[in-house]
This record gives C-alpha cells, sequence and structure tokens, in this order.
C-alpha cells in the first residue's frame, strides 16, 4: 500500500470483483489506506457499525477522514466510489465534460449490467443449489452478449473511454473471471488484449493481490453460508 502524509482512507473491503475495483483505484492513485476486513461468508456486511457506512448491506465502502472541506465523509457503492476517488485525486476521470460523460457511460454499464449479470451466471452456474437449466442459459447467454458489446466498443481503441480510467478498473475485476461465466476469451479478441494490458498494470496486481488468503476461505456451497449469502440472513 502506498506510503503518503494523508490520513488513510478506511475501506471496508472483501477480496470480490467488486472489493478489486476500490483497491485498484487506491493503488493506481498511491493513496493510503486501511483494510477492514467484512467476511461476507460470516455475515460482517450486516453489523450496525457496517450498515452504519454501507445502509444496502454490500462491500466495498470507504470512509475518507479526509473529504470535502475537511471532513470525512462515507462512500458506499463501488462505482460512486470511484467517481469519488476520482474527483479526490484528479485521476482516472477525466474534468472535461465529453470525456467525463464517456466513462459514465461505461461506468454505470457495468454497475447495471455487467456486474449483475455476471453474477447471476457465477449464481447459476456454479452456486445454486439446484441446476436451473432456464436459468443457466439466460444469464450465460446475457453475458456472452455483453462480452460481444464490450468487445465492438475495443475494436478501435485501446482502453473503454479512450484513456485508461475507473471505468476499466470497474470492467476487468469481472472480466478476469471469464471462465467461470462459460464464457470463451478466444470469441473476444479485443477483450482478450485489452483484460492482458489492464491485468499487467503493477497497482492492478496489486490491488487485486490485496487480502487474496481471504478468498476461497469459506465453502460457497454450504448451506449456512448460503444463507447469509443469498438469503440475507446474518448467523
Amino acid at each position: 500500500m502506498a506510503a503518503s502524509a494523508q490520513h488513510p482512507i478506511d475501506l471496508y473491503y472483501w477480496p470480490t470483483p467488486n472489493g478489486w475495483k476500490i483497491t485498484i483505484m487506491l493503488e493506481e492513485c498511491g493513496l493510503p489506506y486501511t483494510v477492514h476486513p467484512v467476511n461476507i461468508g460470516k455475515g460482517d456486511q450486516f453489523k450496525p457499525e457496517f450498515l452504519s457506512i454501507s445502509p444496502n448491506n454490500k462491500m466495498p465502502a470507504i470512509v475518507d477522514s479526509d473529504g470535502p472541506g475537511g471532513e470525512p465523509i462515507s462512500v458506499f457503492e463501488s462505482g460512486a466510489i470511484l467517481q469519488y476517488l476520482g474527483r479526490k485525486t484528479g485521476r482516472f476521470y477525466p474534468q472535461d465534460e465529453r470525456r467525463r460523460v464517456e466513462v459514465d457511460q461505461w461506468l454505470f454499464w457495468q454497475m447495471g449490467g455487467f456486474g449483475p449479470m455476471l453474477g447471476q451466471a457465477h449464481h447459476f452456474r456454479i452456486y445454486a443449489p439446484e441446476k436451473v437449466a432456464y436459468a443457466i442459459e439466460r444469464y450465460t447467454n446475457e453475458t456472452n452478449r455483453l462480452y460481444g458489446v464490450l468487445d465492438k466498443r475495443l475494436g478501435d481503441r485501446e482502453f473503454v473511454a479512450g484513456e485508461y480510467s475507473i471505468a476499466d478498473m470497474a470492467i476487468a475485476p469481472w472480466a478476469k473471471l471469464w471462465e467461470r461465466q462459460g464464457q470463451a476469451i478466444d470469441d473476444f479478441p479485443n477483450v482478450k488484449r485489452w483484460l492482458e494490458t489492464v491485468l499487467a498494470r503493477p497497482a492492478v496486481q496489486r490491488g487485486i493481490a490485496v487480502n487474496s488468503e481471504n478468498r476461497g476461505s469459506y465453502d460457497m456451497k454450504d448451506p449456512a453460508v448460503q444463507a447469509i449469502l443469498f438469503g440475507q440472513k446474518a448467523r
């Protein structure tokens, strides 16, 4: 984690694609941060102290003691955190309105479609206690369509919104799990080239490595864990 004279940002985190978005951005910006693990398999996301920061009981979330006007601010939702950090640092989030809109479009595309649909593909292909053929086909096919949209977008540019930005940081953590989503990355050569480029960045590698030992630290097929993750019940 990068050293700085600034107060560390408090990051409430677990090593998942949504968590990686924020560790990548923090590493790219060289911002100091302190990780507070939110063990979603044990129900930490339902603790009152976390809900006071993230009322939707989802991580990641941050608390920045050096917020606007020098006052602390808490931010939940990974896309909102990326935008906030981009404005705070002036990096990876253009100030020019046209360029910013370009980034926002693809950030919202990830938040509203690419992440949720790929997450459903993960669920029904791997974790669902019963194999539901319609759901597997539905979400695998929609994931394929979204990769096609991304591949076409990357056909004439190096990064999603022109220059490397928070849009790439939002999309890549989900795209790196293409195999478990039932996709063949070779079917999307532009995505493959872009993904290799993004994942080769040292800050991206550092961000993904944060608390990596906790990934897979519980059995996702354990009924007690599934009750927490999918039934939204605290243990």
